[in-house]
């Protein structure tokens, strides 16, 4: 099923700006960057919007420091000054930002509180990546910590704090132990969001502000659907 897109300049989810970083509410259907499909990324439709917002003449400067998943919802942020951008990527790098993800999942896990460690192999034709109990030949070291954090009518809701930036990761590691994500059809959920979305969303991020040194703690409203309604503390 395909995505809708629907953030433009106008409608865009700003969480944060200051004169170096700006933080958006990523909605599922926004490509963060251009690839093959040739829509509009995010990146494209921020800059259209700070070159309204601050009337900026000619072309906008944003550098990309990090991903998220096509159907994913959630925090990504972008760096608005030369400066900002490579400390941004080394931070990222480095892993010295705590990226915390909400999932919903239909299957409880066995165990309610647990550290998954697994070692995922990527296969880029299927643009999927399989999640392996021992190393296997070209494979990558994953490592997430996960915790059952609200029962729903049919779901549940796992809290999940990614201690490795794989691709696919938490998709791949929580059908690992019988767990697809709500919708998530690549992963063996049994049926689609009717938006093509998944229930994954990156709630919070917190690391120290490349510039101003300072403690940022970011936290994504939820998406509005009945599901998400549902998980709302």
């Amino acid at each position: 099923m395909s995505l809708k897109i629907i953030s433009n300049a106008k409608n865009l989810q700003v969480i944060y700006e200051d004169n170096h970083l700006i933080a958006i509410n990523k909605r599922a259907g926004d490509i963060v960057q251009g690839d093959k499909t040739g829509d509009a990324p995010l990146s494209e439709v921020v800059k259209e919007y700070l070159k309204t917002k601050h009337n900026k003449p000619g072309n906008v400067y944003l550098g990309v420091a990090h991903r998220l998943d096509r159907p994913t919802t959630g925090i990504v942020v972008f760096a608005k000054t030369s400066k900002a951008l490579p400390r941004l990527n080394k931070l990222f790098a480095e892993k010295d930002a705590k990226k915390t993800y909400w999932a919903v999942v239909q299957q409880c896990p066995e165990t309610a509180q647990e550290t998954l460690v697994h070692w995922l192999k990527r296969n880029t034709k299927q643009n999927k990546s399989y999640a392996h109990i021992k190393e296997v030949a070209e494979s990558k070291k994953a490592i997430l910590e996960y915790k059952v954090i609200k029962k729903l009518d049919r779901y549940f809701l796992l809290e999940v704090d990614l201690k490795t930036g794989r691709h696919h990761q938490i998709r791949a590691q929580l059908t690992a132990i019988g767990c697809p994500i709500k919708g998530d059809l690549k992963y063996g959920f049994d049926r689609s969001n009717k938006d093509g979305s998944i229930h994954l969303h990156a709630r919070q991020l917190s690391f120290i502000h490349p510039v101003k040194k300072e403690l940022l703690n970011l936290i994504a409203p939820l998406p509005n659907d009945s599901i998400w309604k549902a998980c709302s503390p």
